[in-house]
């Protein structure tokens, strides 16, 4: 018996039915076009509802000190998760550069589409350079782990309060990981990477300025309690490659441990600490406010100057899943006329799953696990 997408109906107060895909079975997360500016997180509407009601609110009220992290000071109890996402994204990465070398992963060499599998799929979806001469069929080879874990970087901030950088000093300041920069400034200390750590509140004096405040008068700061050892990316020599199928499926388990805790504490940093995504392009800052430099390419570019369009960013903008096909349990390759029946998954959870870790509960509505896949086109076509 082959199974479809099961289909709920809702009526509700004499309206027209409405439709709706059961959790089981969900959809992948919309695809922008280029020419679409990313929708805000939060509707304009209520964003100015919200600060209309705190207006209100604070009418005829002593006005309240500033707190952390606008006032300069760290959330103290956020420190501990910096350094668990770093080192979690260390572990990650040293443990997929380990996989990789018994789990292989394609890539094209004319766009940036990934397949987890010996074989690349035969769908006809590259739209890399002369893709028209090869009606859109991919010519995989050989990748790396960035194009698994994809590298977001963002400006590096020696003070998060200070002023915006310029666009003349766009090369002057140096570019790293975003999620590093976001555990930096969260209470990460990273010799190489020096950031300004306040011990008092600055000191308001008008709308955008501010003063720091006196801090002879303390004494010499003490060892932070919550500085934990840091973990190092391993060299290409020093990556062993797992020697049994229990080592791989441990070393599974592991990597999908590490995926979850970056993405889980991640979140709750950007929750405490400001991140900005351009709504034109993929281009992201850690910080209250984004930089000034005008290296925008996105459609329309030109009216705004190369001006990005700065927004609050979501989680997916910082570490964005890069979706691959699952491939069947069976292991038969797949094919082409058989596409709307194979589900997707991110393929750092797709490596994982095939090198022997169980699948995620969250992820089981995209994978499309509880439908069946046709033997042929021909009982494909018999499915309603």
């Amino acid at each position: 018996m082959v199974g479809v997408p099961a289909l709920t109906v809702c009526r509700s107060h004499q309206r027209a039915a409405v439709i709706r895909n059961d959790a089981q079975n969900a959809d992948l997360p919309r695809k922008y076009s280029k020419r679409e500016k990313k929708p805000f997180p939060i509707p304009v509407l209520e964003l100015r509802r919200r600060a209309k009601e705190r207006m209100k609110a604070a009418q005829g009220k002593p006005k309240q000190p500033l707190p952390p992290p606008k006032n300069g000071m760290l959330v103290r109890r956020l420190i501990p998760v910096a350094y668990k996402v770093y080192n979690a994204r260390i572990l990650l990465i040293n443990n997929l550069r380990k996989l990789m070398k018994v789990v292989p992963v394609k890539g094209c060499k004319y766009c940036s589409e990934i397949h987890v599998g010996s074989v690349g799929h035969s769908f006809r979806t590259c739209r890399g350079m002369m893709a028209a001469q090869r009606r859109g069929e991919h010519d995989w080879g050989s990748t790396l782990v960035e194009a698994v874990f994809l590298p977001v970087e963002a400006y590096h901030l020696e003070d998060r309060l200070g002023k915006r950088i310029p666009h003349e000093q766009r090369f002057a300041v140096p570019r790293i990981p975003a999620l590093v920069e976001l555990c930096i400034q969260a209470g990460v200390d990273l010799p190489e990477y020096p950031t300004k750590r306040r011990r008092k509140p600055i000191i308001k004096i008008g709308r955008n300025e501010f003063v720091d405040a006196d801090e002879d008068d303390l004494p010499e700061a003490e060892p932070d309690r919550f500085e934990q050892t840091l973990l190092e990316e391993l060299h290409f020599d020093e990556v062993m490659a797992p020697s049994t199928p229990e080592e791989t499926a441990a070393l599974a388990e592991e990597t999908l441990e590490a995926w979850e805790t970056v993405r889980d504490g991640a979140l709750k940093l950007m929750k405490g600490y400001a991140v900005r995504v351009c709504g034109y392009c993929p281009e992201v800052h850690v910080g209250p406010t984004g930089h000034k430099a005008r290296n925008c390419g996105a459609f329309k570019h030109q009216q705004r100057n190369g001006q990005h369009g700065w927004q609050a960013a979501v989680l997916d903008d910082l570490i964005p899943p890069r979706y691959v096909w699952h491939m069947p349990e069976s292991g038969e390759e797949l094919q082409r006329e058989l596409k709307t029946f194979y589900g997707q998954a991110p393929a750092v959870v797709e490596m994982c799953i095939q090198g022997g870790a169980k699948v995620p509960e969250k992820y089981k509505c995209t994978m499309r696990l509880d439908i069946g896949i046709p033997s042929s086109l021909k009982e494909a076509e018999m499915v309603i």
